[in-house]
């Protein structure tokens, strides 16, 4: 077989059918990485028939060694559990990056290590990729470990709901009671969601800087949105939601709710008064209790209705997520909540139409994206499984990052210069 260049055309065609295609491996996606300053290549191993593996390639020339190094972005597109075919492929993806003056090539394979379930336990008897490890190990990739944290390019940890073939019922019977509850309210609050036009792309920024100044990470600048709405918005692979809340409905609904619970218990009061109804006494107390405490609860929503709209006016926008949709899945990017208006929770009412979405276009899953893969009570980021581990679904566990050296001494001299390089910068930056 022979290692080729591939045209885009033909590229797309051997991965779109591919098991572990996803945004990372397209064109869109090699274009807005080109727009900062990684130059793509598509690759095939071909036989006189067909293309048998392939690759996107992305490389960079390295700022203080002057060399190029190549990242596939989640990993060739071969079977990793087919030792004769992905030796054929490294062999040859070798020559053809040190042609291009390359010392190394990254991969983080879109492959399951061992299969998990929802509290992230391995399954016994579970599906697993060992082999698959076993295999890159064996042909001179160096592995960056089992980590549990995201310190490595992508996100070696996620939660993923499974959704091909399932209606939207049968998604929310696996949801948490209290989750479910929460998208109810949100619902009688008046909070939809909308995809947004480019020319509302600052209001996402917005939310993305506030969350990323709450939260203490560095946001993407406002040109890297604009760069990644103009290459990947109109092929249908980035989408925006935003979350609302309409006052006004959130109002009625509070009324109709107040006006229900008054005409209940003033219908009972006079029925038990009058002796039209016989009624349990102790059963009795306890229901006008829960009318006028309910009452009571909705006339002082009613009161900061009055207040939201004052400050807020008719509507406000709640938060955001961005989508990128490809291949299998619906995978949620990064999203965020504007902090005053926290307590609305539209986080769930936006991922929730990301899942209907989902299940409504037939995709195999809906991907909450980057979890810790520590399961300790006490881990900072375990809040953030707990809430994706509500929808329902499942761990997903990768087999993590790999780099395939091809020149030893100049790899040796990158890893050095770069440990250096980052060790400089983080005392820049605490200065």
């Amino acid at each position: 077989m022979k290692l080729i260049e591939l045209n885009k055309k033909e590229f797309k065609k051997f991965a779109d059918k591919h098991s572990q295609i996803t945004f990372h491996q397209t064109e869109q996606w090699a274009n807005l990485k080109n727009e900062t300053g990684w130059t793509p290549y598509y690759i095939g191993l071909k036989n006189t028939k067909e293309i048998k593996a392939g690759a996107l390639l992305l490389a960079k020339r390295l700022p203080i060694i002057k060399k190029v190094m190549f990242y596939s972005p989640r990993g060739f597109l071969v079977d990793y559990n087919d030792k004769k075919l992905l030796k054929e492929f490294t062999t040859k993806i070798k020559e053809y990056v040190k042609e291009k003056n390359g010392i190394f090539i990254k991969i983080d394979p879109y492959v399951e290590y061992q299969e998990r379930d929802n509290n992230g336990d391995i399954v016994e008897k579970g599906n697993n990729n060992k082999k698959a490890h076993k295999n890159l190990i064996d042909l001179g990739y160096k592995h960056f470990g089992f980590n549990t944290m995201q310190d490595t390019l992508q996100p070696r940890w996620m939660h993923v709901i499974e959704t091909y073939k399932r209606t939207i019922d049968e998604v929310n019977a696996d949801m948490d009671s209290k989750t479910r509850q929460i998208l109810r309210k949100n619902e009688r609050c008046g909070i939809t969601t909308r995809e947004i036009d480019k020319n509302e792309l600052k209001i996402f920024k917005e939310i993305m800087q506030k969350t990323s100044d709450r939260r203490e990470f560095i946001d993407r600048p406002f040109s890297y949105y604009e760069a990644m709405w103009d290459n990947l918005h109109d092929s249908g692979i980035l989408k925006i939601l935003i979350g609302e809340i309409d006052f006004n409905i959130y109002e009625k609904n509070t009324t109709d709710e107040l006006n229900e619970r008054k005409s209940a218990l003033k219908d009972r009061t006079y029925k038990h008064d009058n002796n039209l109804l016989k009624m349990n006494e102790k059963k009795y107390k306890s229901s006008n209790k829960q009318d006028e405490e309910a009452i009571k609860r909705l006339e002082n929503d009613l009161d900061k209705i009055k207040g939201y709209k004052k400050e807020y006016g008719d509507k406000k926008v709640l938060g955001g997520i961005l989508f990128l949709v490809y291949g299998n899945e619906v995978l949620s990017l990064l999203g965020g909540t504007l902090d005053d208006v926290m307590k609305f929770k539209s986080a769930y009412t936006i991922h929730y139409a990301g899942v209907k979405y989902a299940v409504e276009n037939k995709y195999k899953r809906y991907n909450f994206y980057g979890i810790t893969g520590d399961f300790n009570t006490n881990n900072p980021l375990y809040g953030l499984y707990l809430f994706k581990k509500s929808f329902g679904g499942h761990v997903v566990e990768l087999l993590g990052e790999y780099d395939l050296p091809i020149s030893k001494f100049w790899y040796h001299t990158y890893k050095i210069a770069f440990g250096m390089y980052h060790k400089l910068k983080n005392i820049k930056n605490k200065k």
